[in-house]
């Protein structure tokens, strides 16, 4: 699966899942990792949920995408 496809499908997981639960809202920011070996069909590598006085958009910038991230 390549990472823009994986992204698009953990994003809409993520957000059914956010819609199920009361008080949570999806910030729409996720990341792909590439694996050496190809995990089964759900697996989840990596999920995360915190509480935050934050709007979305604050949080991601703020703990996430602060531009000193060092990818490749």
């Amino acid at each position: 699966m390549v990472p823009d496809e994986a992204i698009d499908r953990a994003e809409t997981e993520a957000r059914a899942y956010c819609d199920a639960l009361d008080d949570v809202d999806h910030v729409d920011f996720a990341e792909a990792f590439r694996m050496d070996d190809v995990p089964g069909e759900g697996a989840e590598v990596f999920s995360l949920m915190r509480e935050s006085a934050l709007p979305s958009g604050e949080y991601v910038r703020r703990f996430f995408a602060t531009g000193d991230e060092r990818s490749g």
